[in-house]
């Protein structure tokens, strides 16, 4: 290999990050680990999770004997992903904080400083997802002296760096990466790319990261944890009380602190009901958030949705939709939901409407639709329009039924 490859690994504290680094040691490269503070604050008993996290970090490190940093995007994370999420929910939205944070965080702000300041060949994390490069090809090094042979134009040439699944298809969070750069793509390693998550912690055993395999897996707000979304996000957020409002019958069934507290398909609490009821809309102007009694209602169901411009992660539209402007693939809004057929047409302004093949549930605006052909992640785009539901669909289909009966009766039988 001639010169050590210089690698900067992401390391959080957690078992995957941590094997992540591990391996990347044994494959001979000179490791750093960083880890990476995001934002500033104890939970609701006062103990500040992140030291923790930080000191777990720095112990891996020092088992592996390689260099630890630690780096603060505290102002980062505020400014462009959680003043971002405060504007979302207050359009009535629901955001996705993970997907937000590796495009404007870690493959961004990170990864230039891994690049940058800290001078390496390539940046790595422990997410489960594989690129289209090889480890090599990852280092290629622009100052190297071109061989003058048939690959002369291999660097000049830029095959774009695609985004596949993991191995792991349980674990694979290729959903979380796709709004990433090409850049940021080209240049970072995924060394749990072929490995399963139990023997992930198998290695970790074996290496005697016990600290490590002790961790609950983190759930939760990236980076904020679990918490009591309610009360939460009304500390950055004025209430603004409003009723809830049955969609069947248009009566006031209760009242809600603010609709950014609530998404669609939860669960509405409200006091006296008899029945569950299920949030499934809101209309922002009038505060009104509507409820059906059912986790099933048709009017939590829909079938097209319309993203905002669309980012793809090998920067243009696959050809066959650019050629066609439509095309078939695969389509997910949540990180573990089963992948539905889907049609997608591309619109003038890159946006793109997805049709899928059956009504999906509590499809939400704010999340990220995001589209895979194969085992291929093509990237994603913000949901930001919904098409009809199934019950304002059948609403419509009664009402032409019943104009239609309507002027059959008016019409005089011919010959009376």
């Amino acid at each position: 290999m001639g010169f050590m490859r210089h690698v900067v690994c992401a390391m959080s504290g957690g078992v995957d990050s941590s094997v992540a680094a591990l391996l990347l040691k044994r494959r001979g490269y000179s490791v750093t680990g960083v880890f990476m503070k995001n934002w500033d604050s104890l939970d609701e008993s006062g103990v500040c999770s992140t030291e923790k996290d930080c000191e777990d970090a720095y112990r891996v490190c020092q088992i592996l004997d390689i260099p630890f940093h630690q780096v603060s995007y505290v102002k980062e994370y505020w400014h462009e992903v959680f003043s971002n999420l405060l504007k979302e929910y207050e359009k009535g939205r629901t955001p996705n904080p993970d997907i937000l944070c590796n495009k404007h965080i870690k493959f961004n702000h990170f990864y230039k400083y891994a690049i940058n300041t800290l001078g390496a060949d390539a940046m790595a994390t422990g997410h489960y997802a594989r690129t289209s490069l090889e480890d090599e090809e990852v280092f290629q090094q622009p100052h190297t002296p071109q061989r003058t042979t048939l690959f002369r134009n291999r660097f000049e040439i830029r095959n774009p760096v695609r985004l596949h699944k993991a191995a792991d298809l349980l674990k694979d969070q290729t959903f979380f990466l796709s709004q990433i750069s090409q850049d940021a793509l080209r240049q970072s390693l995924f060394p749990l790319a072929g490995l399963t998550k139990d023997f992930v912690k198998k290695i970790a055993a074996e290496a005697g990261f016990h600290h490590v395999l002790q961790r609950k897996e983190s759930m939760g707000i990236c980076f904020i944890g679990e918490r009591n979304f309610e009360n939460f996000i009304l500390e950055y957020l004025e209430p603004k009380p409003g009723n809830f409002v049955s969609i069947e019958d248009g009566s006031v069934v209760g009242t809600h602190k603010g609709w950014f507290t609530l998404t669609l398909g939860q669960r509405a609490r409200i006091g006296g009901q008899r029945e569950a009821l299920f949030v499934v809309d809101k209309d922002i102007t009038t505060g009104d958030v509507f409820v059906a009694p059912a986790t099933n209602h048709p009017a939590l169901f829909r079938d097209t949705v319309r993203t905002d411009r669309f980012h793809w992660i090998t920067v243009d539209p696959p050809p066959e939709l650019a050629r066609t402007q439509m095309m078939e693939c695969h389509f997910r809004f949540i990180h573990q939901m089963p992948l539905i057929p889907c049609t997608v047409t591309l619109n003038m302004n890159g946006s793109v409407w997805i049709s899928l093949s059956r009504p999906v549930r509590a499809l939400t605006p704010g999340q990220f639709a995001v589209l895979y052909k194969g085992d291929e992640c093509l990237g994603s785009g913000k949901i930001v329009q919904l098409g009809p539901s199934e019950h304002t669909l059948q609403q419509g289909r009664d009402r032409m039924q019943a104009a239609l009966q309507h002027k059959e009766q008016q019409t005089p039988e011919p010959g009376s």
